[in-house]
């Protein structure tokens, strides 16, 4: 296969949000991101890496399956699923994968994010 003549670089990863104050409010007061800057997106940086919350316009497709998603590493994914719940957040039970467990839950768009506990 030949080499790719462009040098891509990770630049961020991002979802669509109808209500971008709402989607804010989730990431920063139930997921604890730190908000970077706002301007006309809301960016945080996530241990290093750069998350956005970009305005969905009405003719953006938000939702349905897609096989992107923000994961989320943590210690005691039981835990953090609880936690998610006192938040008001649905989460799946936790469950084995090869290599660790795996829970998922979305956003007030229906963006799907997952918890993921390394074993």
């Amino acid at each position: 296969m030949p080499e790719s003549p462009f040098k891509f670089a990770f630049d961020a990863v991002y979802y669509h949000a109808q209500d971008l104050d709402k989607a804010i409010a989730f990431y920063c007061d139930v997921l604890g991101f730190p908000l970077k800057s706002r301007d006309y997106v809301a960016r945080f940086d996530v241990d290093g890496v750069l998350f956005e919350l970009v305005p969905a316009h009405a003719s953006d497709s938000i939702s349905g399956p897609g096989n992107a998603r923000l994961s989320l590493g943590v210690s005691d994914i039981n835990a953090a699923v609880r936690y998610l719940e006192s938040c008001g957040v649905k989460a799946t039970p936790p469950k084995q994968e090869v290599g660790g467990m795996l829970s998922l839950f979305k956003d007030p768009d229906g963006n799907e994010l997952c918890l993921w506990q390394s074993t």
